[in-house]
């Protein structure tokens, strides 16, 4: 049998809506499913909305390096007073000759040839975009694993809140039996004073597990997006994906999907594309400028009108070693980032490896926790027995007691850590999405 077919029998024969107290807070009480929480927390987390504003952000940047391919032209207005010049243009005031004027007009450049830095510069900013687009997703599979623990947690707690308040309810029943027992002389006092400080314990054991389910309920309710503390019911779902024989297929799986070595796999080849770019810093640029407008006010002598055109190349050859060691650094940067994905990959192997072996682990501690219920419900019926015909001592039944309860807390825990080992590994493989 798969490893988890079992359990899913299990949940669906134990599935159960678990109603926490009223009070918790003031949202309208409703009943969800694993799968409407991680929905929610989609819709309301603000880590997730910030991580798509700037994955928005990312997107405007491509635009504005690509907007290097496009002329660019603005509008003038000139006016000067002199006494006299030989000078007129628009956009320009040279103090080395001034003419009365008033002159409006445009001015164009364009670019025409940079031997393909724009076009590297655009690359790289398009690659860093579809990197934050994969960090987006990456901080969705955060979410949505934060959400999944939570969510088990608060059913796990939930549990054994349920199962410790069957055990106060079962000793103050038999606190009042050996009470009634103790006043016709058929028990001891010293019998009663053991169900005292059995009862007392379940009981402080029981404020605790009620804090730690109002404590869950809180993380999960801050998981949701929510600013309050939101009261809903918790139902669980059958949604158990089933363990694969082979760890080799997640960690393959992991490679392929996980969004954060894709974001990584991104920035390095951006880093490439940047490292192409600064290379080409030591290369011409051609450029085409062009200028026209008009003179209202002018000399008699001019023209009312103006126009011209020019054709600009621009070579460096000389700026102290600046361009080499930006080129220097874009490709040390460019080998760091293909290291980092390396690095990246090694994790999410182990992780992956880590992950599987854990929730294989949870899986065959089900049936033992299983077993060990069965034994300790023998046991407490044994003593029970025995107590009742006045062969066991109230010691002996109230060892067994505990040891029950502690049996039916250690089986609920089981269940729910092999879910949330589930939950890990679909993380660890990038099934979050």
């Amino acid at each position: 049998m798969q490893p988890g077919a079992g359990l899913l029998a299990t949940v669906r024969r134990y599935c159960i809506v678990l109603t926490l107290a009223a009070g918790f807070g003031t949202a309208q009480q409703q009943s969800l499913t694993l799968d409407q929480c991680e929905q929610i927390a989609i819709r309301n987390h603000p880590r997730i909305a910030a991580a798509s504003l700037s994955a928005l952000a990312s997107a405007s940047a491509v635009d504005q390096v690509r907007a290097a391919y496009f002329p660019t032209a603005a509008a003038n207005f000139t006016s000067a007073g002199a006494d006299k010049g030989t000078v007129i243009a628009a956009g320009a005031l040279p103090t080395s000759s001034l003419s009365s004027r008033a002159a409006s007009g445009i001015s164009v450049n364009q670019m025409i040839l940079d031997f393909g830095r724009t076009a590297q510069l655009v690359e790289t900013s398009r690659l860093r975009a579809a990197a934050q687009e994969q960090s987006t997703l990456a901080t969705k599979a955060d979410i949505l694993l934060d959400v999944d623990r939570n969510f088990f947690a608060t059913l796990a707690a939930q549990n054994v809140l349920t199962e410790l308040t069957a055990t106060v309810d079962a000793r103050r029943v038999m606190l009042r039996q050996i009470r009634a027992l103790a006043e016709s002389s058929l028990k001891s006092t010293l019998d009663v004073s053991f169900a005292e400080v059995a009862l007392a314990e379940s009981e402080l054991a029981l404020s605790q597990a009620d804090n730690q389910a109002k404590a869950s309920h809180a993380r999960l309710s801050a998981s949701l997006g929510y600013a309050d503390n939101a009261s809903f019911d918790l139902v669980e779902s059958n949604r158990l994906p089933l363990l694969e024989s082979s760890i080799e297929e997640y960690v393959g799986r992991a490679l392929k999907d996980r969004p954060d070595l894709a974001a990584t796999q991104l920035h390095q080849s951006a880093a490439e594309h940047f490292a192409n770019a600064e290379a080409r810093l030591r290369y011409p640029t051609v450029s085409m400028m062009g200028v026209a407008g008009v003179l209202p006010v002018h000399p008699g002598s001019l023209s009312g009108t103006y126009a011209g055109a020019g054709l600009n190349i621009s070579l460096p050859f000389l700026n102290g070693g600046l361009f080499a060691a930006r080129r220097a650094e874009a490709e040390y940067r460019s080998q760091a980032a293909a290291k980092n994905v390396d690095d990246l990959k090694l994790q999410i192997n182990a992780a992956v490896r880590v992950a599987w072996l854990d929730a294989t682990n949870a899986y065959s501690r089900l049936a033992v926790a299983a077993q060990l219920v069965t034994y300790a419900s023998t046991a407490l019926r044994l003593a029970r027995t025995r107590y009742d015909i006045g062969l066991g001592s109230i010691v002996e039944l109230t060892q067994a007691q505990t040891a029950e309860t502690s049996a039916r807390i250690t089986s609920v825990n089981a269940r729910y850590e092999y879910l949330m080992r589930l939950s890990q590994l679909t993380y660890a493989t990038g099934g979050f999405r």
